[in-house]
């Protein structure tokens, strides 16, 4: 059974400024010009101007300004890009515009037959009307959250502000001199097992590298991207045929909810040994994160003991701190019995049983 979640109380953002606040002193988005470039070129012409952000789906991007987390002079609307919406197939590779919407990822034919396990995380994502204008490059490179950071302007005042924005102490470790915010993406873990790489464009040229590098230990700095970046595309190389991949998240309610624990896992078996195995998980670091260990499993028998040290490895790796609605301990047993439920649940789609 997953371990029952503590009662934590959830600090609320508030809507209004409270006795003797002003209008606007409460979610007021600070001034902006909008542009909208029609070419890929045109757009990272215009992300290269200081002060720039490209804004895509927005569902994660508003609500911070709104709460004055950030005031951009400039958002790039980059949904009228091409390059942003492809989805193609080749022999070897499935290839996804970062602007493709998550409600497109869930109901695709060609993801659906090839990655159905990123149609599935999709899925998981957020709401309906979310996933409508939600993207895929929004969803790989949103912002690190915590109950200290996602907060109205005013609450965060009351509290002097914290390390990731407009303090100098994190509160969720007032000793430590790093911002412990959590990723909470749902598809990068899904991406992070199949070996995914992402194409980046700045003034014009373009770089590939392995989407793990996108991500940094850091919650207050956690992408690799430096001004004028603009994640294009995602290039998925076709898994083994005989591999089974899958994802599983915790949150707080069964919809809506960002994964307070999210694990993806890719496996192929063969003759009830496991071949290859690797795991990902997300919702509790600043990063998304391969786990490391995983290739000593390889060879042995899907057993119990297998997954107790697949257990064992997702408890040293996963490092949830106090930046949710529950407390950290449950985040790390959550996380490791859902790569367990996962993994067993994987392995016996091949044939095999645990012994």
């Amino acid at each position: 059974m997953l371990p029952a979640a503590p009662f934590v109380p959830w600090l609320c953002p508030a809507r209004t400024g409270g006795p003797g606040r002003s209008a606007p002193d409460v979610d007021a988005l600070a001034p902006f010009a909008l542009r909208t470039p029609a070419t890929l070129a045109e757009a990272s012409a215009l992300l290269a101007l200081s002060g720039a952000r490209a804004l895509a789906g927005g569902t994660d991007l508003i609500p911070n300004l709104r709460h004055g987390l950030g005031a951009p002079s400039t958002l790039v609307d980059v949904a009228r890009v091409p390059e942003l919406t492809l989805v193609a197939a080749s022999e070897d590779a499935l290839t996804i515009g970062a602007g493709v919407t998550l409600a497109r990822l869930a109901t695709d034919a060609v993801v659906q037959r090839m990655l159905p396990a990123l149609s599935d995380a999709a899925r998981l994502a957020a709401a309906p009307t979310h996933r409508n204008v939600a993207t895929l490059g929004g969803n790989l490179c949103q912002d690190t959250r915590c109950v200290f950071y996602n907060q109205s302007a005013w609450w965060r005042r009351a509290n002097d502000h914290c390390l990731k924005y407009g303090g100098d102490t994190c509160h969720v470790a007032p000793q430590g001199s790093r911002c412990h915010a959590a990723f909470a993406g749902d598809l990068a873990p899904v991406l992070l097992v199949l070996g995914a790489t992402i194409d980046v464009v700045r003034g014009g040229a373009t770089r590939t590298l392995p989407l793990a590098d996108l991500y940094v230990d850091d919650g207050a700095k956690h992408l690799a991207l430096g001004e004028g970046d603009l994640v294009v595309s995602v290039r998925v190389p076709r898994p083994a045929a005989d591999a089974r991949i899958g994802y599983r998240k915790h949150r707080a309610r069964g919809a809506i909810d960002f994964p307070l624990a999210g694990v993806a896992v890719r496996v192929e078996m063969r003759d009830g040994r496991i071949v290859d195995l690797a795991v990902a998980l997300t919702g509790t670091n600043p990063r998304p994160f391969v786990l490391v260990g995983t290739a000593p499993l390889a060879g042995r028998p899907f057993d119990d003991a297998t997954l107790a040290s697949l257990a064992k490895l997702v408890r040293q790796q996963a490092r949830p701190m106090r930046t949710t609605v529950t407390q950290a301990n449950h985040r790390r047993e959550v996380a490791a019995v859902l790569a367990q439920r996962l993994a067993r649940e994987l392995m016996t789609a091949h044939g095999d049983r645990p012994g």
